[in-house]
């Protein structure tokens, strides 16, 4: 039998899987440690998937291996509760030592131990003064100018020594004292939940000059005329007020923000470093993703969005290196995955039996032969259904708008409208992406003609056999993921039930131990009628 692995997730906030230099999409990329190791070490995916396109529903998803409509988690609001259990909670409880950081956008906080259950160790972090601000602060301006609302920062200040010692560097290096000094002889998982490339768009040197603008890749930005653009993005833009950035706006705002992505890149190179200063890394099944990607200006937008599924938005990196002493066919994988297949995939490494039925497919054979298909397709999904003011973010705590001096004031304020912010559903085939939206028009992509996603073809009359295959598929798949069942049964006798039915046949000298075995629930009443029976024969 072979050791437990430790358990290694390193997951960035918001970066989008062309941001990875390796997958050759955008010139101006650079993630130098990535690119090696999944040249020479791991199985980089190029078509994986996030469930939602926000961090809470999608962080929900992957540590459980369920989808977000399963119990309920697409909102920004909605965590996981005390009945719930995530893989770091398994993990925990099948022997692991469990570290996190605070930043976790997937427990609430106000259920007293909900942290302790799902972690041996929280690191809080707020020991070190906060970085220096941008090189301009007052770029963003006052309301109204292009720049209020486009989250772009630009240059970030240094300190005296050239350095910009952020909160995700101190997770870093606390994750890497961990592994360090381990309080024990305890298999390790450590879950470092960083902020970048999270907007603000802002990064020090040398990472902001390090980007070459000439080599950008070209941005999508208009739609062909007969193709239906949903509310919730006209809405968006109009909000966001940035007509006025020029394509040298944009570059710089993209730049930045593929500094940020180096500066990832940095961060990783930094702790597995760590892994193998402290002597584990070759033990550690090392796992590298986002939770959901960035609109970075295709159709003059930026940040994200709930119910809109383009690539740029929910295609994420997706890297694995396994342990050593597996099989790993290095490099880039085509197969479609999804987030829920770490999950799978975790588990199988850590040899624990999932507590609940999931979704997750391990892709230990994949990683083992990267010819090995895993999916016909990827499924994503957010947005509400009318009325449920409580599933947008300007309605927290039973407020009602919000503060348009809030940099998120553009999607926010549109997620108030119903028809905007519709439940919708993405199905992506290798050839097609298929959107049914609740209130709204649905969307047909053929992505291999039209990768950009500009031309709408569900109204195509040629296109119609695609569209119904894909509702179908999209039926076949909320039939068969719409719920689970817990593994635990409830009982349907309590115990002055099921000891009055047993009474009269109970031996007087095995009272105490059938009245112990009634109190302990494991035994259901019948199999307790039936024991005393065979006690009497």
């Amino acid at each position: 039998m072979k050791k437990r692995p430790h358990i290694i997730i390193f997951n960035p906030d918001q970066m989008q899987n062309s941001a990875l230099a390796h997958m050759g999409e955008n010139p101006a990329a650079k993630t130098p440690f990535l690119d090696e190791l999944a040249a020479t070490e791991a199985v980089s995916y190029r078509n994986a998937y996030c469930q939602n396109p926000v961090c809470v529903p999608s962080r929900c998803s992957f540590l459980t291996g369920l989808y977000p409509h399963v119990h309920g988690h697409r909102t920004m609001n909605h965590m996981l509760h005390s009945h719930e259990s995530s893989i770091l909670k398994e993990l925990k409880e099948n022997g692991y030592y469990v570290w996190m950081n605070a930043r976790n956008d997937f427990l609430p906080g106000q259920e007293e131990g909900t942290f302790k259950a799902h972690a041996n160790e929280i690191f809080y972090g707020g020991d070190v003064l906060p970085p220096p601000g941008p090189v301009n602060p007052g770029l963003r301006g006052e309301p109204g100018g292009k720049y209020y609302y486009s989250h772009y920062q630009g240059c970030l200040k240094t300190d005296e020594e050239g350095i910009r010692y952020s909160s995700d560097d101190e997770v870093v290096d606390a994750a890497i004292q961990r592994a360090l000094n381990p309080i024990d002889e305890r298999p390790l998982c450590l879950f470092l939940g960083l902020i970048n490339p999270h907007p603000e768009y802002g990064v020090e040197e040398p990472y902001f000059s390090a980007i070459d603008r000439t080599k950008l890749s070209k941005r999508v930005v208009d739609r062909s005329p007969d193709s239906s653009e949903p509310l919730i993005e006209t809405m968006i833009r109009n909000n966001q007020g940035m007509e006025e950035f020029t394509e040298e706006d944009w570059n710089e705002l993209r730049a930045s923000y593929l500094g940020m992505c180096m500066k990832v890149d940095d961060m990783f190179r930094r702790l597995c470093e760590g892994l193998k200063t402290a002597g584990i890394y070759d033990d550690c099944a090392i796992f590298f993703f986002s939770d959901h990607g960035d609109y970075q200006g295709q159709f003059g937008l930026t940040e994200k969005n709930q119910n809109t599924f383009y690539d740029n938005l929910v295609r994420v990196p997706f890297l694995i290196k396994p342990p050593k002493g597996y099989e790993v066919d290095n490099g880039i994988s085509d197969s479609i995955v999804e987030l829920v297949d770490f999950y799978g995939t975790a588990m199988d490494f850590a040899g624990i039996k999932p507590d609940h039925t999931h979704f997750g497919i391990s892709l230990r054979g994949n990683i083992a032969d990267r010819s090995l298909a895993v999916r016909d397709y990827a499924c994503c999904e957010g947005g509400r259904l009318a009325g449920e003011i409580h599933c947008d973010e300007s309605h927290v705590d039973g407020e009602t708008g919000v503060n348009p001096r809030n940099v998120y004031w553009p999607r926010i304020k549109a997620e108030e409208d119903d028809k905007a912010h519709t439940k919708a559903t993405m199905l992506r085939t290798k050839q097609y992406k298929y959107i049914r939206r609740l209130y709204e028009p649905d969307q047909l992509f053929d992505l291999g003609r039209d990768p950009g996603e500009t031309h709408n073809l569900a109204d195509d009359g040629a296109y119609q056999g695609i569209v119904t295959d894909m509702r179908l598929k999209m039926l076949d798949w909320y039939q068969s993921t719409c719920d689970i069942v817990p593994f635990t049964y409830d009982s349907r006798f309590n115990y002055e039930m099921t000891w009055n039915r047993v009474k009269n046949i109970c031996p007087a000298d095995r009272v105490e131990e059938i009245q112990a075995l009634i109190r302990e629930g494991k035994k259901s009443m019948y199999e307790i009628i039936r024991y005393c029976t065979e006690l009497q024969i």
